[in-house]
């Protein structure tokens, strides 16, 4: 767990990244707002193989574009184009975003759209699909050896979530919102509506991840969802590591 606050950093956590790794190789599943510092606390700057953004919002991809500099600029460097997946658009929002609109970064990425469907990336298999929020966003299942991870990117409950997290051993889903606020539809969880999910997918265990903690409340948001889920439930934090 790189990072998982939501929406902004908060002042103990970057936005959303987490490095799934599998027999060595690393999968940057997306790449937030100030994730790239607590990437160099856990792993060397080179270890990242291939990039995974969920969508294109700046508190899940803004430090792919300081990560061009780490590629392109470092003593050793550079170092050859990485794989990143994302939505429509990719390629554009990331040189718009890196600020150089002539310049582009083909030589830093190797771009991917993604589309619903299942693809290889090293020795994982990943499955997108759409899930419920304003801009293309995709759900993640990753699986490997007979083990599966689901990340809920950013999204309201929809039934294309269920189904990414049908059986997940580790099932990793945002709950910004809290259940006694008057939330904006198609947009973000609460900590019940991911317990909710979590326990119409069958999965494993829950964490809670992309809380606004600056709004929200931990404790009200892991109550809620253990009044709906029977599994073990925790709000993830920076530095932590799960085993699936």
């Amino acid at each position: 767990m790189l990072g998982c606050a939501g929406s902004f950093p908060g002042p103990e956590s970057a936005c959303s990244a987490y490095l799934v790794e599998a027999e060595g190789f690393r999968l940057m599943l997306d790449f937030g707002t100030g994730s790239l510092s607590a990437l160099q606390r856990y792993a060397s700057l080179k270890a990242v193989d291939a990039v995974l953004l969920s969508h294109l919002h700046g508190d899940h991809m803004f430090d792919a574009c300081s990560y061009v500099v780490v590629r392109r600029y470092a003593p050793d460097g550079p170092y050859d184009p990485l794989p990143l997946f994302g939505p429509a658009g990719v390629r554009e929002r990331m040189i718009a975003a890196y600020g150089h609109d002539d310049e582009p970064l083909d030589d830093v990425y190797t771009f991917h759209s993604l589309r619903p469907g299942t693809f290889t990336v090293g020795p994982l298999s990943v499955t997108v699909d759409r899930v419920d929020h304003p801009v293309e966003t995709y759900g993640v299942r990753i699986e490997h050896d007979g083990r599966a991870l689901t990340y809920s990117a950013d999204t309201a409950p929809c039934d294309a979530l269920i189904r990414l997290a049908s059986g997940a051993d580790l099932f990793l889903c945002e709950a910004s919102f809290l259940d006694a606020d008057d939330n904006p539809p198609g947009l973000h969880m609460t900590g019940r509506e991911a317990g909710e999910a979590a326990t119409k997918a069958g999965a494993r265990q829950l964490l809670l991840t992309h809380l606004v903690t600056a709004w929200g409340s931990e404790s009200v948001t892991t109550d809620a969802a253990a009044s709906v889920f029977s599994g073990p439930i925790e709000v993830v934090r920076p530095g932590a590591t799960y085993d699936i």
